[in-house]
């Protein structure tokens, strides 16, 4: 799947599209229990083994299936880890969203974002080596993740800056300024989540007491 069809997929506002690898996808309620099955244990495999050393009779095992199960839902090892590169950019999405409903503004819903962030991330360190694995592994989903996630930030911030709350130094400004943050997330995420496990609450805010030093108006 090249980079326009993964955008494609990652912008479609309908119904979510099926992990599993083309006209692959569960047909029925039990079927999409067992691919989920499958994800969770290649999570675990992957996450545990990298990919290089982990195989699909690993993954099987782990899921209890049998090995032409897995070919029901997945074309390969591959395909496999790709769908769960976009699971997991997904899952992030998803458990950061709702905090965002509660942001008083902007910046508070940066720190909030963070600590969500960060709170996931304890509960799945594994989520690291897979993304960071997935630079060679699947190039295209690894640069969709940070791109979609940077683009969301953006749009934040874009909204934040277009009801005074942060300076307007154009589109280009915003760009650099939420990847910026993103980047800042992803290390705090790799020190305070997977090396560590201090409070996220506190660590957002001395984060959040950066951004509001640096990018108030």
């Amino acid at each position: 799947m090249g980079d326009q069809d993964r955008t494609d997929l990652a912008a479609d506002s309908g119904a979510a599209a099926s992990p599993a690898s083309e006209g692959k996808a569960p047909r029925t309620a039990r079927g999409e229990k067992t691919l989920r099955k499958i994800l969770d244990a290649a999570l675990a495999e992957f996450g545990q083994r990298g990919f290089h050393d982990s195989s699909i009779v690993g993954i099987t095992s782990r899921a209890k299936v049998a090995l032409g199960t897995f070919y029901t839902y997945f074309d390969s090892k591959e395909a496999v880890f790709a769908a769960l590169v976009s699971h997991m950019s997904g899952q992030v999405r998803d458990h950061v969203a709702p905090v965002l409903q509660e942001a008083k503004g902007g910046l508070d819903g940066e720190g909030r974002a963070l600590a969500a962030y960060l709170r996931f991330v304890l509960d799945h360190r594994e989520v690291y080596r897979i993304i960071d694995e997935a630079e060679f592994v699947d190039p295209d989903g690894f640069r969709l993740h940070y791109e979609t996630t940077a683009n969301r930030i953006a749009g934040r911030l874009q909204a934040a800056t277009d009801s005074g709350e942060l300076t307007d130094d154009g589109p280009l400004a915003t760009e650099v300024r939420a990847w910026a943050i993103m980047g800042m997330n992803v290390f705090l995420g790799l020190r305070f989540g997977v090396w560590g496990a201090e409070d996220p609450d506190r660590v957002a805010d001395h984060a959040n007491a950066l951004l509001r030093s640096g990018l108030k108006a």
